[in-house]
């Protein structure tokens, strides 16, 4: 399942970009998204947030390779697309971010959500035999 295999590396890729453009460039970042300016304080959690983006992006790589294998990392990555989704709704429908800056985000989340439970592999059972 060759598709599912780059859809992990793209979704990868993205995670990783951005955790790099959390831990490289926070202020920058959210300007160019639109965002407003943190207090400093909030470079930390941002920090420690971009290396969970980061190490995310890696295992999406490496898992690539066998998804059968590594279903728990896939439903992970639906379920953090979910959450990423529901925030979204939420803070836009109530008027702290306006559509204009949660639109891209939450189609992206849509999207990878979709892809990735349509094209969900079946787990593999331990002892090697597909059923």
């Amino acid at each position: 399942m060759k598709k599912l295999n780059y859809l992990l590396k793209l979704v990868g890729s993205i995670q990783i970009f951005l955790g790099l453009a959390y831990l490289f460039a926070p202020a920058l970042f959210l300007h160019a998204m639109g965002h407003s300016m943190p207090q400093p304080d909030i470079y930390y959690p941002l920090g420690m947030l971009a290396a969970r983006f980061i190490s995310y992006g890696i295992a999406l790589f490496i898992i690539s390779s066998a998804p059968a294998q590594h279903v728990l990392w896939i439903n992970f990555m639906i379920l953090i697309q979910v959450i990423d989704l529901g925030v979204g709704i939420f803070y836009t429908s109530i008027g702290v971010i306006p559509l204009s800056l949660s639109a891209f985000p939450m189609f992206n989340a849509t999207w990878i959500i979709l892809l990735l439970t349509m094209w969900h592999p079946m787990k593999e059972p331990a002892n090697g035999i597909a059923h």
